[in-house]
């Protein structure tokens, strides 16, 4: 369809839900002169003999397909000269011998089944991905030969042995290292030189040990430092606070221990870019660190200015400016889930899983931007403070396990986006909050706390209401005087004793003449009717 175009040079049918079709034994046609050509997702099968013919080719990607088996003889004299960007990633490939394309600069063969030693990439390199393949051995040294380098993933492979201090003669120049999910052992060499350029450093989930090293310090544009998963014991590095452009540091599941407390005023910049915190999984201890929340002034900023990109990552400039871009691994609504990209708008804090003792800082309420929240399984205590209820784009929220009493704040019913919630294995008591997306928790998320009550728990709330006061209206104003005959009775009493004391005061105090007077005329009266009766009695007694 296209061979009978010889001045097409740009031809791209990737993901159109289409797959391609060649008659495999007619003649090599050799009218092409293509320099790029994409088939990403052309349901592929093996390499297509046409390219034989394309001795000008520059830029040749076919990801994304059902390629099986080795790269072919003949495909490596395809643009020996003039191929400087080739893709195949994301295929069934097992084996590639050699790289005999002298000017390549951008080579992506990850998410293939390739097996054996680690390739050397040539001096020209700029860009070399061999992630998520089975590579074996030790990373060669001959690696840092390619002094071109900026982008070097080797992540999800099976390489051994220790991390080469030759990553010093690539540090002027590499801005993207990422070693992760491998075998790696030993100590990170203090290898980072003055002027060094790295913007990621991934080595997550090695078996890495003994203390961090402070030439990190020399990297003034790392982003992101992902040293999680492996066995590193030292206090916490308070010193990357200093690195201007730090987003996201991820220590998870070490050997970290000690307070996060920084007793050094050296150090000023606190994390002030930070987005991304995860120090799960360690030894921490003593209280949350309210300094460094107070500092976290990326997740603060009610004004924060949205990034240009969707994603974090690198640029390089081989196809319209390209754009490779990090990764990270992190517990979201109690799922591990591993990210081919970061949203930069992601904020996200984990602390669980330490020793971490005391309240929970009400400054935590001023982090407005978070969208999650992980303090689980520590030895927090106290209540709830109410002011988390102003992380008003909170998507989840994990406080279970944990020694927190009193009630859940009613106000976390306005958290319109928090979609998972868990508070189980607590102290907490009194009703659950009732409404919006409380009403879509389970009961799950609370268990363990034998105070709480309502749905969706299965003990109800016994809330005994008083007798509503009968209330009179006047002029539309509701009155405060309410009449019941416990205080009728009451007051029939007190007015009782009341008016006897009163008399007994006048009586004796004031003796008005009036009074007086009634008395004498009731002493007289009973007097003449007492002398009466005497004398009848006297009559009787003579007759």
């Amino acid at each position: 369809m296209f061979s009978n175009l010889p001045n097409l040079k740009h031809l791209d049918l990737s993901y159109l839900s289409l797959s391609l079709t060649y008659n495999t034994t007619s003649s090599v046609n050799h009218k092409l002169n293509l320099t790029n050509l994409f088939l990403s997702s052309c349901n592929l099968s093996e390499f297509p003999q046409f390219l034989k013919g394309l001795k000008s080719l520059e830029r040749l990607d076919l990801s994304y397909n059902r390629i099986e088996g080795k790269i072919p003889q003949w495909m490596q004299e395809v643009g020996n000269d003039s191929l400087i960007y080739l893709n195949v990633s994301h295929n069934s490939l097992t084996k590639v011998d050699h790289f005999p394309w002298k000017n390549i600069a951008v080579l992506d063969l990850s998410f293939n089944l390739i097996h054996g030693n680690l390739l050397i990439p040539t001096s020209t390199i700029n860009v070399f991905s061999v992630s998520n393949n089975n590579f074996n051995g030790e990373v060669p040294s001959l690696i840092c030969n390619a002094s071109a380098l900026r982008i070097l993933d080797l992540s999800h492979n099976n390489l051994s042995g220790t991390i080469s201090q030759c990553f010093e003669n690539l540090s002027n120049g590499l801005e993207f290292l990422n070693l992760k999910k491998n075998k790696l052992n030993g100590t990170i060499p203090p290898t980072f030189s003055k002027g060094c350029q790295l913007s990621n450093f991934n080595l997550n989930g090695n078996l890495l040990e003994g203390p961090l090293t402070p030439s990190i310090l020399n990297c003034r544009g790392l982003e992101v430092l992902d040293l999680g998963n492996n066995k590193i014991n030292d206090t916490f590095p308070y010193w990357l606070g200093s690195l201007p452009q730090l987003q996201v540091l991820v220590l998870k599941s070490n050997q970290m221990h000690d307070s996060l407390h920084d007793h050094s005023s050296k150090f000023s910049h606190c994390f002030s870019k930070i987005q991304i915190l995860d120090l799960s999984s360690n030894y921490f201890s003593g209280p949350l660190p309210v300094r460094h929340i107070n500092c976290f002034k990326a997740i603060i900023n009610l004004k924060k200015k949205g990034s240009a990109r969707s994603y974090m990552g690198v640029e390089y400039d081989y196809i319209n400016s390209g754009f490779y871009t990090y990764s990270i691994g992190i517990v979201m609504k109690g799922h591990y889930i591993e990210f081919e990209k970061i949203f930069t708008m992601w904020m996200i804090i984990d602390l669980s899983n330490n020793q971490f003792e005391g309240e929970i800082p009400k400054v935590i309420g001023k982090l407005n931007l978070l969208k999650g929240l992980n303090l689980s399984h520590n030895n927090l205590n106290g209540r709830i403070p109410t002011s988390i209820g102003n992380l008003t784009i909170l998507e989840w929220l994990d406080l279970s396990s944990n020694k927190l009493a009193g009630t859940i704040p009613n106000r976390f019913v306005d958290l319109a986006f928090l979609s998972s919630f868990n508070v189980f294995e607590n102290h907490l008591h009194g009703q659950i909050p009732q409404g919006k997306q409380f009403n879509t928790f389970g009961n799950d998320s609370y268990e363990g706390n034998k105070g709480l009550c309502g749905f969706p728990v299965s003990k109800g709330c016994n809330i005994i209401e008083p007798p509503a006061p009968n209330v009179f209206e006047k002029d539309g104003s509701k009155s405060k005087i309410a009449f019941g005959w416990q205080v009728v009775l009451i007051g029939y009493g007190c007015g009782v004793v009341f008016g006897m004391a009163v008399g007994y005061v006048v009586l004796q105090i004031g003796k008005p003449k009036w009074l007086v007077n009634l008395v004498e005329n009731q002493h007289e009266k009973r007097r003449r009717r007492k002398s009466k009766n005497g004398n009848r009695e006297n009559g009787r007694r003579r007759i």
